[in-house]
């Protein structure tokens, strides 16, 4: 018997796949400190759990394929009081963002068709494409030059006939850029050049620092070519609960979304009554106190990693990550290392290395993304054990092997 080329193509998970590294340590007595996965470790808003509760009915059936009406007007009003006009009829209620991903790529691209992205990217881009026998056409972004969107000769360089969407994550997985309005004006200018459509995934869009403001694909003109992502893991603390939104105003496409959407019955039915619970009964503070919280985060994973020589990298402006190019040789067996050989005191961490969130091969080697999920306290003495790892690795091991 054999297995797909399908499922042997497909990369494992970057950050996944070394877990039983961390899980070694543990067993090894050692403490480590998570810094590879955006696993919040604040506790989900009650409103959530009183959600539930409230409206759950008393029969656990399937909801429409689409979601539960009330939980699509639900998202219109969100939306629109965030200046995004969706009405209910725009809408699918997803089994997480990543069903929103797979739909969106899958109704777009044929096997064998391509489309572009920014990367380094989310890695199960990478991941649900190969599902899907898509190849992913990378533009390379810069850490020195924070990630940002690369300019139009770059987009030309990356763009064939093959190519049928872009993809993206505005804030940045893994790298924490928030794009301006003028680098998505590139894109939006780019795609209508190109006759390709947008696939804009804005899950970490509640949670912007420094004042800034997050621009939405859907405030650009020529909305046909647009898909709209998002999630409620994120800004509301529930990555469990896997409720995810895909939105247009391209109707054809919706249409034919549908037929995935049916495919797999309807979206899980208790998840989208405590979602209704938070977009229906959620004190508005929560946001914002968690805003607060991620930049404080932010600022001291910042203000330590300053510390470690070599290290490049741009202070981000969302989302919970951060990017950074490190002055090691290869990062996935810097993170190996960091597990099996190396403690302070009984401690290390865990973060992820950078080359699966690109599809340019070898590219990403010396570069690592940190979830700044922990609180202050750990967070700071976790990127502390970092510098000092990197320091040892270069200056110790590597003499040593």
């Amino acid at each position: 018997m054999f297995l797909s080329k399908r499922v042997l193509n497909t990369q494992a998970s970057p950050i996944r796949k070394l877990v039983p590294y961390a899980e070694m340590a543990k067993k090894a007595g050692k403490k480590v400190y998570h810094l590879n996965i955006g696993q919040p470790d604040m506790e989900p808003p009650k409103a959530f759990f009183e959600g539930i509760k409230r409206y759950t009915p008393n029969v656990i059936y399937y909801s429409h394929s689409a979601g539960l009406y009330e939980l699509r007007e639900a998202f219109s009003m969100h939306y629109k009081s965030k200046g995004i006009n969706f009405d209910p009829e725009d809408l699918v209620i997803t089994t997480g963002g990543s069903e929103a991903v797979i739909f969106a790529m899958a109704c777009v691209a044929d096997p064998e068709d391509e489309i572009m992205v920014i990367e380094p990217f989310y890695a199960n881009y990478r991941g649900f494409a190969e599902m899907l026998n898509i190849r992913l056409c990378p533009i390379k972004a810069d850490p020195r030059d924070g990630y940002s969107i690369p300019s139009w000769d770059e987009l030309e360089k990356g763009y064939n006939k093959k190519v049928k969407a872009i993809i993206f994550s505005n804030p940045s997985n893994p790298t924490g850029t928030v794009y301006s309005y003028e680098e998505l004006k590139r894109i939006v200018d780019f795609a209508k050049e190109k006759n390709i459509f947008v696939i804009s995934d804005e899950v970490y869009s509640g949670i912007i620092f420094d004042g800034k403001k997050h621009i939405s694909i859907m405030n650009f003109e020529d909305q046909d070519r647009f898909i709209f992502l998002d999630s409620i893991s994120k800004e509301y603390n529930t990555c469990g609960a896997r409720i995810g939104v895909l939105g247009t105003k391209n109707k054809c496409f919706l249409e034919e979304v549908m037929k995935f959407a049916q495919s797999r019955l309807c979206p899980p039915l208790i998840e989208q009554c405590g979602t209704l619970g938070l977009l229906y009964d959620l004190d508005k503070d929560y946001t914002n106190k968690l805003i607060i919280e991620y930049q404080n985060r932010r600022d001291v994973a910042y203000n330590e990693i300053k510390n470690i020589e070599g290290a490049i990298f741009q202070k981000p402006s969302g989302a919970f990550y951060m990017s950074i190019e490190l002055p090691i040789d290869d990062s996935e067996e810097f993170v190996k290392w960091t597990l099996t050989e190396f403690d302070i005191d009984g401690e290390t961490v865990m973060v992820a290395p950078l080359t699966g969130f690109y599809a340019t091969p070898g590219a990403g080697k010396k570069e690592i993304r940190i979830a700044y999920v922990l609180n202050s306290e750990e967070l700071k003495k976790a990127c502390n054990i970092l510098k000092e790892a990197v320091y040892a690795y270069n200056y110790v091991y590597s003499k040593e092997k």
